[in-house]
């Protein structure tokens, strides 16, 4: 295990890797791709971004994309159901394991950020586009033992 959980997966490049797998199977995926329907190429990077600063890594998403008030405010109007929800951590699952192979407990340690991110995520998307969500704090940090700040 390195430092931080960035370290652990390769970084802004490991991200990037976990984005593209992540994403190849969530545009082939019946259940998801409504979820998806503006999808770009610049997303998966964005996600990657996101994921490198809650994992302790630069905090660029906040420098330059507009930290989380903006990653709460792109899930508005989207209406993720329970079954969505449920199939994006799957589909999340199966890329760590093709990404991050033999590392039982990076993946779980990560799959507990994303059920916990998904469920915050799930709440947000049943408010309409618009939606003044107030001041979310800085983006969140999580570490080996789950939630830093």
């Amino acid at each position: 295990m390195g430092s931080s959980l960035y370290d652990d997966v390769g970084g802004l490049d490991g991200l990037r890797r976990l984005s593209a797998a992540f994403y190849e199977r969530v545009l082939a995926d019946e259940l998801l791709v409504p979820v998806f329907a503006h999808f770009t190429p610049t997303h998966l990077d964005h996600v990657a971004v996101w994921l490198a600063e809650v994992f302790d890594g630069p905090a660029d998403f906040t420098d330059h994309l507009g930290g989380h008030q903006a990653l709460l405010r792109s899930h508005l109007g989207l209406g993720i159901t329970s079954e969505q929800r449920q199939r994006w951590l799957d589909l999340m699952a199966a890329a760590i394991r093709e990404v991050l192979p033999g590392q039982p407990d990076l993946a779980a340690t990560l799959m507990t950020y994303f059920d916990w991110g998904t469920a915050i995520a799930q709440d947000v998307s049943h408010n309409p586009v618009g939606t003044d969500l107030g001041d979310p704090g800085p983006t969140p940090r999580w570490g080996h033992e789950g939630l830093v700040h």
